[in-house]
């Protein structure tokens, strides 16, 4: 095959997969995707039980500048919303330990899940982190925020009041 075809065929297989990675990335519209995960309380959760409510879903890392800029302002519209929002954090590949010593330091009490891979994230999307999703009672995602740029406060307050009955 000569090479002019093969850069042709090398290109559109690029095309095709970068196209590919992006339409896996959860948007608006979209069902939340099945997943289940144990809480830093020790319980399991599966994605069902989201519904019912509204939901908050961070997906972090403490080492994340951005992160560490977002998860205190999840803090306040979590403690703001209370049991009317589902919240939960779930961090990309950090240990358990590392996030509850960042949580003491920095008085979080919003609930996280450690997972020390990223497959739960995948689900979810292929890169970037802060992520927020905050999807409906029903489990539609109303709302996608990643590092670019990151939500303030004032825009995780209206994306929920929003969705309260």
């Amino acid at each position: 095959m000569p090479r002019f075809w093969c850069g042709i065929l090398c290109f559109l297989l690029t095309s095709c997969l970068h196209q590919e990675q992006q339409n896996s990335e959860i948007r608006p519209g979209d069902p939340l995707p099945a997943f289940a995960v144990t809480m830093d309380d020790g319980t399991l959760l599966h994605s069902s039980r989201l519904l019912g409510s509204p939901s908050l879903i961070l997906f972090f890392h403490t080492g994340c500048s951005d992160c560490r800029r977002t998860i205190p302002l999840v803090q306040q519209a979590y403690e703001r919303f209370g049991d009317k929002v589902r919240f939960v954090a779930v961090s990309r590949a950090q240990s358990a330990g590392e996030i509850r010593s960042w949580w003491k330091e920095h008085a979080i009490s919003l609930p996280f899940s450690a997972q020390s891979d990223e497959s739960v994230y995948h689900l979810f999307a292929t890169s970037r982190i802060p992520r927020i999703y905050i999807s409906d009672a029903g489990g539609i995602v109303v709302r996608c925020y990643d590092d670019n740029p990151c939500p303030g406060l004032e825009n995780l307050i209206q994306d929920l009041e929003e969705l309260q009955p």
